[in-house]
């Protein structure tokens, strides 16, 4: 049972992201070769689900912008 767990965290907290990177500087190098198209737009949006999107961070005071 505490193997499944590390196991799961292991994936999670390691291959995902790099799976993501991957997926990103695959995207990059088609789109500099060929421009943009649908296989690297489907990479780029594959990578944006895996890292998941952020909420931005609320700031209290907007003074420098």
């Amino acid at each position: 049972m505490i193997f499944g767990v590390i196991r799961r965290f292991v994936i999670m907290a390691i291959a995902v992201p790099l799976a993501a990177a991957g997926a990103r500087k695959l995207s990059d190098r088609l789109e500099a070769r060929r421009g943009s198209n649908r296989a690297s737009r489907a990479l780029r949006q594959g990578a944006d689900l895996l890292q998941g999107f952020r909420p931005q961070k609320k700031r209290r005071f907007s003074f420098g912008r």
